[in-house]
């Protein structure tokens, strides 16, 4: 069994960062695509960041320049800078990843539980 667990979530004033953290366990072979998605209220999931295993990663348009997201292969962990926040990045953020669980190759998903930010002042 794998688990994805986030971290880092909070509130945060409008122009402020949050550094997010996923982080997974259990029985993992190797992990292919990790992404970030967010859902905000009354608004479909939509997916934020994703990066493969060799550090290539790709945003949506509402935010680039303002938002990095790595990871760490060693250490089975990506995360997400979010620097100059917007009341509009208000949302439950969760981490997506492909996981592989045995050598046949074949890659599973699995999500995190989700945490919360909220851009206020």
């Amino acid at each position: 069994q794998v688990q994805l667990v986030e971290s880092g979530g909070g509130l945060v004033q409008p122009g402020g960062s949050l550094r997010l953290s996923c982080a997974a366990s259990g029985s993992i072979l190797s992990i292919g695509r990790m992404d970030w998605y967010r859902q905000a209220p009354g608004k479909e999931r939509e997916l934020v960041a994703s990066i493969i295993s060799g550090g290539s990663s790709n945003y949506a348009d509402s935010v680039k320049g303002r938002f990095t997201i790595s990871r760490d292969n060693a250490k089975n962990t990506v995360n997400l800078q979010m620097n100059t926040l917007r009341p509009e990045d208000t949302a439950v953020y969760y981490c997506k990843a492909e996981v592989a669980i045995s050598s046949i190759g074949v890659f599973y998903v699995y999500w995190g539980q989700g945490t919360q930010v909220t851009v206020s002042s």
